[in-house]
């Protein structure tokens, strides 16, 4: 059982935090001066306190903290090299934080799907453990990318969910206005996403077979699918993607140049 302590019990630590807790593969520590924040996750976790040296016989160690925060967090960490950091701090690059610390540092991208085991993250080749690999099986799927891709897979994973819940809204709404009742429409279409991804990562066909598969001809999906190809529909969400790394690379800038100042 992999010893893991958690650092910050916010909406992603927290996240986390109960998506491991639901295995039996992890003894998780919850750390967090917020007293509502430990209070939140005391049922999934095998421990909760407010004291740093939890940490130390930690297995993994993940730093869920803010940006800001993360400076002062390290200065007071005592980690060892057979330890291994898991940073999620948004903007703060691998090397400031394995220049802090004498344990193997990975950074990582997830998402709040983490709580129900169906997280998608980015992590960096770069630190990442075998260790870690299984950590993250563990609560969803992930990726391993170079650092400099992080802005581009926090777009993707890290606001995605957003943009998919757009799109899921906009199916109920047509559900709803064909009168389904909202509820009705709301599990349909959640549910409809949520099959049509399972299918996307299980199936060895490409996204567009598979809207070949489900478009019979003269029925009634080619009919919808034709109006979308018509519509500038998938361009909107690649701007939407676009405008999102735009974001994330600058605050990244931003804490990188809060950081050089501490």
């Amino acid at each position: 059982m992999t010893r893991v302590s958690v650092i910050g019990c916010g909406n992603m630590g927290g996240a986390l935090v109960r998506g491991l807790g639901r295995t039996d593969h992890h003894r998780v520590t919850a750390i967090d001066l917020d007293p509502d924040a430990r209070a939140s996750v005391a049922d999934v976790a095998a421990e909760t306190t407010d004291d740093l040296a939890a940490t130390a016989d930690a297995d993994v160690v993940v730093l869920a903290v803010k940006p800001d925060v993360a400076p002062t967090v390290l200065s007071e960490l005592d980690l060892s090299a057979d330890q291994t950091l898991v940073t999620l701090a948004a903007g703060v690059t691998r090397s400031f934080v394995a220049e802090r610390t004498d344990a193997t540092v990975v950074r990582i991208m997830p998402n709040l799907a983490a709580e129900t085991g169906e997280m998608a993250a980015a992590a960096t080749t770069e630190g990442l453990t075998d260790e870690v690999r299984e950590l993250l099986d563990d609560v969803g799927e992930f990726v391993e990318v170079d650092e400099s891709l992080m802005d581009i897979s926090t777009a993707v994973n890290g606001s995605g969910p957003a943009f998919a819940f757009y799109l899921i809204d906009a199916m109920k709404r047509g559900g709803v206005e064909g009168g389904l009742d909202p509820d009705q429409a709301e599990t349909l279409a959640a549910q409809t996403f949520k099959g049509a991804a399972e299918t996307v990562l299980r199936d060895d066909r490409s996204v567009d077979e598979l809207i070949d598969a489900v478009c019979s001809p003269n029925g009634t999906t080619i009919e919808g699918m034709e109006l979308l190809w018509d519509s500038d529909a998938d361009e909107a969400v690649v701007d939407a993607v676009a405008a999102a790394e735009k974001r994330s690379a600058e605050i990244a800038r931003e804490v990188s140049e809060g950081l050089a100042d501490e």
